[in-house]
């Protein structure tokens, strides 16, 4: 709220400021000789509460400061006499203590006289009165009686208070009797019925009187009423009851409050309006209470006197009463005498204009004795409102009270002459700063005091001459002001004030600013309920002032939600509501000016259902519907849907049955027979459909015969020997009356047979048996019912059921075209063959393979003879056949066939590897084609070295029998890389080949070693491995694919990373493994594999992985790539390390169980020299008789002795962890403590020493202490 009140109040403040600058009086400084002025005093009437202290203020300021004195009811009041009177001091307040006092005995008029040397200011006139609230006089009030329509008056009539106390009405719960225009109260407190209903029978009316200052309440006795309706009271017109008569007059004061009241009784309950004869009534000032019985005009002037006319009106008539209303005033001030300083010589004038009705008189005093009644001063010439001096004298100052009074009040005003001879004194702050703002006005004070008064004069820095003009403006008060300030009027400037006694001078500064200014405004927003939505306010102001942004709603605080985000420059509101509407202003503040913006903020919503359906025009198949829209919620509504329901027969179902224009509110509805309708409306806007509108009334129209057929009829067989006809059966709506039924007919087409009908009911089809198979028909549906038949619907034409063909297709034969390919040939089945429709043949056909049993099927359409078969085995036998088929299925097979395929070049060889290395040969070694497509006729082996920049040598090439698998080559060159190709045969030509490399290396120590398998993992050799040959593929590889590149990629994830293998076939060596992380953005990491065909992944985080293989050329362009792998890599929990294994940890140990034997063995010779411990001397020493020996029997300590050193204590056992535990003994070292609060350490260990005694001295306790046991010792360590 505070930030509200400073955006409000931002102007006023700026503009009361300006007048400040303007207005201010002259004022004496307070270090200067001045008469009194009183500062504050309390109010002229002034009530007080017996139950506090009462203070009666009074202070003033004046130079040397005053003294106070009183009077009371005219005379002298000596406070020093009272000693429940106390002064405050350095002022005239009075506290007068009550208690165990009456205030009455202080009641009276009080006036307060501030005395120094130089005159005397007096106060108010300060009536001081107790206030009252007395007991309700004890009363007996009979019960009321009334019959039911005729008026009634409770009275109240309170005690008189001081002040008056405020009346209400309660009962007997203290709940307020509920109020209306019937019955309500009077300004007087009493409680008005125009007219009582049986209702108002009750035993509880209680007039309550709450008096303010003493804060208690008193109430009347209850007042019982009665209402009979035995003779009950008829309809009348109004009369008055509060004012009576035609004509009545009231007087007010001008600037009070004028209240005039009208109470009517009548049946039924009157209605009060008011107007003034003379004008209109004041609209700001006028309000009407009381259920418009009670009119009120506030802050009253001259103005509002005249005639004011209440009219009470019902049924029955209506009456008027006139109030003459005039406006007395109390004295009010035209302009309030002000002080007056003057120079010795100088003259003045010390005014007073007082007005008021009756005009006021006017008396002056001096120092608060009436002039009159003063020294004369010739210096002084008094007239009616006026005193004139002349010439005046140093020692003449005074204090002069006007008082002006007439019959309402009075008013007192003090104005001192203050006779003064001072030279200019500049009372504004030096080198003190104005910022204003460009094109705004620039007030520069200059504010002095002197006497005679000061002549200011003004300069702005570097210019001579005195500012004046019509760009600047000095006002009475020395206040320099520039209209228009601009960026130019900035810098520095001096005001002169000089008169006879001297010149003072003064510099301030200006600065002018940049004005604030919001850029971009808020605009007007239409949201949808539940929307978002955004203000915008973007602000420029100058970069020297602070803004500050405050956001209103309807020119009031934000609500407090959390759905209102303010940001810097913007206002966002989510999940916008009803209740957010209105209009939003952004107000950006400075210490200077302001700027404002505001926009409204509307919710569309899906718009109200419209109301108030109609039907007229009632034909009898149509009618006219008209409704009233509803709100369309800020949404134009686009259209509206009419909508029926079927109350026969699909009651509680609507249908959609037109929509028309948002801009009309009638429909003509052509309406079906046998129909009883209801009607409703939907309007559809922007955001969507509204509510349905109540229903209509309902509507039947009457039964006719039908108008329509069923839709799509279709005649269709689903057996050899049947027609099934099927329909999409009629609505109800489309029924037109009762009893409907279709009439099915059919026929068939060939030759001049007679229709057939049936006539069937709530079904949608028909079945006809016994029909010959795929015979044309024609087929008709018509809709009947009890008033009659729909037009003649046309047939249809359909055929009955099929059957599966009878015979295959004739003259099959076949031609193979090549190793792969053959057409097979027919001639088309013969049309009475078919018993269907043809939909096409089928060619079934499978090698003659003991291994391979699955048929083969293609399927060619109806109008084909001929059908080609690929994709064939070479060198393989064939069988087929052919078959019709129809809609109902396939026909028999032609005689099967068979034909050979013709040979083709063989597949690869099945397998490819290197053994039995020497120094300058090896062995390869393959297996035969898994498809070997004809008789193999050989094969052939090629190869070739490759040197370290992976460049290939010279070709070698052998050409092996078929029945070969194997061949030793010799004279290889050693520490060199070959590349074996190798193909198989036939008399079609050579098969794809198989490839592998092998680096003969030199080492005689591992010629031997054996060749990886690497199909069982890949072996790492800590050296160079010679000469043996490293296979790089698993030794038995599958068949290779016709191009080359990779084959064969596996993977698996163990504990030390993931392990890729693969195959590959390609010629380029410049392999990586590449990888990343799955469904991620990241590149992919590679590392080199140099050659080899299994990779170790290692340091992989857990998670998914997208792993391939590559080769690159020597350019680093990938040639190859494998398909990408999915690995997971689990999360491995940590292998936790067995602490006591390790052999640090042993030494460890070892160490301190060597150091624990030292201790021991130095334990042990100590104790030998000493004979008893310590502390059995210390028991000797301080026998304790509450200590009684321990025996063994009961399982205690006996007297420690050296025998017994090298023994654990008895009744204890210290076990492996190193604690002390209790046996079956009772025995504690607890008991030894000393004071019985022996301690363990945290390892067990016990801390203190044996003592004979609970208590010691300290003396005692600062004795040396004991040897520790070897089981504390033990106990320490552990």
């Amino acid at each position: 709220m505070e930030s509200i009140l400073q955006c409000v109040l931002h102007v006023s403040i700026t503009v009361l400021l300006l007048l400040g600058h303007m207005i201010t009086a002259l004022e004496v400084p307070l270090d200067l000789p001045q008469p009194p002025t009183i500062t504050h005093q309390s109010p002229k009437d002034y009530i007080v509460d017996p139950r506090e202290n009462i203070v009666v203020h009074c202070e003033a300021k004046g130079k040397p400061h005053p003294s106070f004195s009183w009077t009371r009811n005219g005379t002298h009041f000596d406070i020093d006499k009272d000693p429940k009177v106390m002064k405050k001091a350095g002022a005239g307040t009075l506290v007068i203590d009550i208690s165990g006092e009456k205030a009455e005995a202080y009641e009276g008029v009080y006036q307060c006289t501030a005395r120094n040397e130089h005159g005397a200011a007096v106060s108010n006139n300060i009536v001081i009165r107790q206030s009252r609230s007395p007991l309700w006089a004890k009363e007996r009030i009979e019960p009321i009686v009334a019959q039911e329509g005729v008026s009634l008056v409770l009275q109240c009539r309170p005690p008189a208070g001081l002040p008056p106390p405020i009346i209400f009405w309660m009962d007997n719960n203290f709940l307020r009797l509920p109020q209306n225009s019937r019955v309500s109260q009077a300004l007087n407190g009493d409680l008005y019925f125009s007219n009582v209903r049986a209702e108002d029978t009750r035993s509880d009316y209680i007039c309550y009187a709450r008096f303010p200052h003493t804060q208690t309440i008193q109430q009347k006795q209850p007042i019982t009423v009665r209402v009979l309706n035995d003779s009950p009271s008829g309809e009348r017109r109004p009369t008055f009851l509060v004012p009576s008569g035609a004509s009545s007059s009231a007087m007010v004061l001008r600037g009070d409050v004028l209240q005039l009241e009208c109470i009517a009784e009548g049946l039924p309950t009157p209605e009060i309006s008011w107007r003034k004869d003379s004008g209109d009534l004041p609209m700001n000032r006028t309000t009407l209470h009381n259920f418009q019985k009670t009119l009120m005009i506030s802050d009253v002037t001259e103005a509002d006197a005249g005639d004011y006319r209440c009219m009470a009106s019902n049924s029955q008539g209506a009456v008027y009463h006139i109030i003459t209303v005039t406006v007395k005033a109390a004295p009010y001030w035209i302009r309030t005498p002000k002080n007056l300083i003057l120079a010795p010589k100088e003259n003045g004038v010390l005014s007073c204009l007082p007005s008021g009705n009756p005009k006021p008189t006017i008396s002056w005093s001096m120092n608060g004795i009436p002039i009159e009644n003063s020294p004369r001063d010739p210096s002084r010439k008094v007239e009616e409102d006026s005193i004139i001096f002349s010439d005046v004298q140093p020692g003449s100052s005074a204090v002069y009270q006007c008082n002006t009074s007439n019959e309402f009040g009075y008013l007192l005003a003090n104005a001192f002459v203050n006779v003064l001879a001072e030279p200019p004194r500049v009372l504004t702050r030096p080198n003190k700063v104005y910022p204003v703002i460009t094109n705004g006005p620039a007030l520069l004070d200059c504010a002095t005091f002197g006497s005679p008064i000061p002549k200011i004069t003004w300069f702005k820095e570097g210019q001579n001459s005195v500012l004046d003009g019509d760009d600047y403006e000095q006002h009475k008060n020395g206040t320099l002001e520039i209209h228009t300030a601009q960026k130019a009027d900035s810098g520095k400037y001096t005001c002169v004030a000089m008169n006879s006694l001297g010149k003072k001078e003064n510099h301030v500064y200006l600065e002018v600013k940049e004005p604030t200014r919001i850029l971009k405004q808020p605009e007007y927003k239409v949201v949808q309920r539940n929307g978002n939505v955004l203000f915008e306010c973007k602000v420029k102001h100058d970069p020297s002032l602070i803004p500050t942004m405050t956001w209103l709603k309807n020119d009031g605080e934000l609500p407090d939600d959390e759905r209102f985000v303010v940001d810097m420059d913007s206002l966002t509101i989510y999940n916008v509501t009803e209740g957010d509407e209105g209009t939003y202003t952004c107000i950006m503040n400075t210490t200077l000016d302001q700027d404002t913006a505001s926009a409204k903020l509307t919710l569309m919503d899906q718009p109200d259902p419209p109301t108030d359906l109609e039907m007229t025009e009632l034909q009898a198949r149509s009618v006219q519907l008209t409704w009233v829209p509803g709100s369309d919620n800020n949404s134009p509504i686009q259209r509206f849907i009419i909508q029926y329901e079927d109350v026969l027969h699909q009651q509680g179902v609507w249908h959609n049955l037109t929509e028309v224009p948002g801009t009309k509110t009638t429909a003509h509805l052509e309406l079906s027979p046998y129909v009883l309708y209801t009607f409703r409306v939907l309007a559809v806007n922007e955001v969507g459909f509204s509510q349905p509108s109540y229903p209509s009334a309902r509507y039947q129209t009457e039964p006719a015969v039908p108008e329509e057929n069923p839709s799509e009829v279709d005649a269709a067989g689903n057996e050899h020997d049947n027609l099934v006809i099927s329909w999409k059966a009629l609505t109800s709506l489309q029924s037109n009356g009762p009893g409907l039924q279709y009439k099915v007919s059919w026929r068939q087409t060939d030759g001049d047979k007679d229709w057939e009908s049936v006539s069937v009911a709530n079904v949608s089809k028909y079945v006809v048996s016994g029909t010959p198979t795929y015979v044309k028909y024609e087929v008709k549906v018509q809709a009947v019912n009890d008033y009659g038949s729909a037009p003649e619907p046309n047939a249809i034409r359909g055929f009955s059921g099929e059957d599966l063909p009878m015979a295959p297709p004739e003259a099959v034969q076949v031609l193979v075209e090549n190793s792969t390919l053959a057409e097979v040939q027919w001639d088309p089945i013969n049309p009475q063959m078919v018993r269907g429709w043809l939909k096409g043949y089928k060619v079934y056909y499978w090698k003659e393979d003991p291994q391979i049993e699955e048929q083969k099927v293609l399927t060619f359409g109806r109008n084909k003879t001929q059908g080609k078969l690929a994709g064939l085995q070479p060198y393989s036998l064939y069988t087929f056949n052919v078959r019709a088929f129809n809609g109902k299925g396939e026909g028999p097979p032609s005689p099967n066939q068979q034909f050979n395929t013709p040979e083709g070049v063989p597949g690869p060889p099945a397998s490819l590897r290197i053994t039995n290395p020497s120094l300058d040969s090896l062995t390869v070694e393959w297996g035969p084609p898994v498809e070997l497509n004809g008789q193999l006729t050989g094969y052939t082996l090629r190869y070739q070295p490759i040197n370290s920049t992976n460049e290939l040598g010279p070709l070698e090439e052998v050409s092996l029998p078929a029945n070969k698998t194997s061949c030793t080559l010799h004279s290889l060159k050693y520490s060199t890389r070959y590349k074996f190709y190798l193909n198989a045969n036939t008399v079609k030509g050579a098969g794809p080949a198989v490839t592998e490399e092998t680096v003969i290396i030199m080492d005689e120590d591992l010629m031997h070693h054996p060749a990886v398998d690497v199909g069982k993992g890949h072996t790492e050799l800590p050296h160079p491995v010679y000469p043996i040959t490293q296979s790089l593929r698993p030794p038995f590889p599958k068949v290779r694919p016709t191009s080359p590149g990779f084959g064969n990629v596996s993977s698996s994830v163990g504990e030390d990373g993931a392990v890729l293998s693969w195959e590959y076939w390609g010629l380029d060596k410049n392999l990586f493994v590449e990888y990343t992380v799955e469904n991620s953005k990241e590149e992919w990491t590679k590392e080199s594999v140099n050659g080899s065909q299994t990779y170790l992944l290692k340091g992989l985080k857990p998670g998914t992985y997208k792993v391939r293989v590559v080769a690159k050329d020597h350019t680093g362009v990938t040639v190859h790539s494998s398909q990408e792998l999915s690995i997971t890599v689990p999360v491995i929990p940590s292998q936790q390390v067995d602490i006591a294994t390790q052999g640090w940890f042993i030494g460890l140990m070892c160490a301190i169980a060597l150091l624990i034997l030292v201790l021991l063995i130095a334990c042990f010779i100590k104790r030998n020299k000493g004979g008893k411990y310590p502390v059995k001397e210390k028991e000797d020493a301080h026998a304790d008789p509450e200590i009684q020996p321990m025996k063994d029997d009961d399982g205690t300590f006996g007297e420690y002795s050296d025998t017994e050193d090298h023994k654990p204590l008895k009744g204890s056992r210290t076990p492996s962890n190193g604690t002390v535990k209790k046996d079956d003994s009772d025995d504690s070292l607890v008991d030894y403590g000393e004071g019985g609060e022996g301690q363990f350490n945290e390892d067990g260990s016990f801390i203190g020493q044996y003592s004979g005694k609970k208590e010691r001295d300290t003396a005692e306790g600062n004795e040396s202490s004991e040897a520790p046991s070897p089981v504390n010792a033990m106990n320490s360590f552990v």
